[in-house]
Formats: C-alpha cells, structure tokens, sequence
C-alpha cells in the first residue's frame, strides 16, 4: 500500500480521502472514526434489520456487502479507487 498517494472517494455521499491501496471494509472503518457515517462502520442490514459490519475480513461471511460504483461488491476484497462511491444499506 502506498501511503503517500491519497485517493478519495465517498460514502454514503460524505467525501473521505485515504491511503492508496486501502480495502473499502477499512475505509468504512475510517469513516466511522472520522464520524461522517450515521451508522458506524454498518455496511448493511439483515432481513430483520440488524446492524452488519466487515467480520472475517476475506469474504468469506459476506458481511460486508456494500454497492460500489453501482455494482454490489465484498468491501473486504476491494481497494478503494479515486471518484469511487460507495452506499451501504444502513
């Protein structure tokens, strides 16, 4: 990961620069340190609208499945990009 280059893209229409190379499940994480996400860290809800966070990071459990640029994608398994948007189902 090149920590120099910064990209920046935007959750749930709030802006957020970060790292090259960074996975969006971190970037989600990020966003909710920096508090510009009303549900922290929640990248969707169950059928029973329970909160849904990145769990075991390789996308195995699929917990963390957000849209980006349109398309339904595992946050854990992609790399944020500059201009991309990312939605979750919070």
């Amino acid at each position: 990961m090149n920590r120099d280059k910064q990209v920046s893209l935007h959750i749930n229409g709030q802006a957020l620069r970060i790292a090259a190379g960074t996975s969006v499940a971190a970037a989600l994480r990020v966003a909710q340190a920096a508090h510009t996400m009303t549900h922290m860290g929640v990248a969707r809800r169950s059928v029973l609208g329970e909160a849904r966070a990145p769990f075991c990071g390789m996308g195995i459990c699929q917990e963390c499945r957000v849209n980006i640029d349109g398309r339904r994608r595992l946050a854990c398994q992609t790399r944020c990009a500059d201009g991309m948007v990312v939605e979750t189902t919070s």
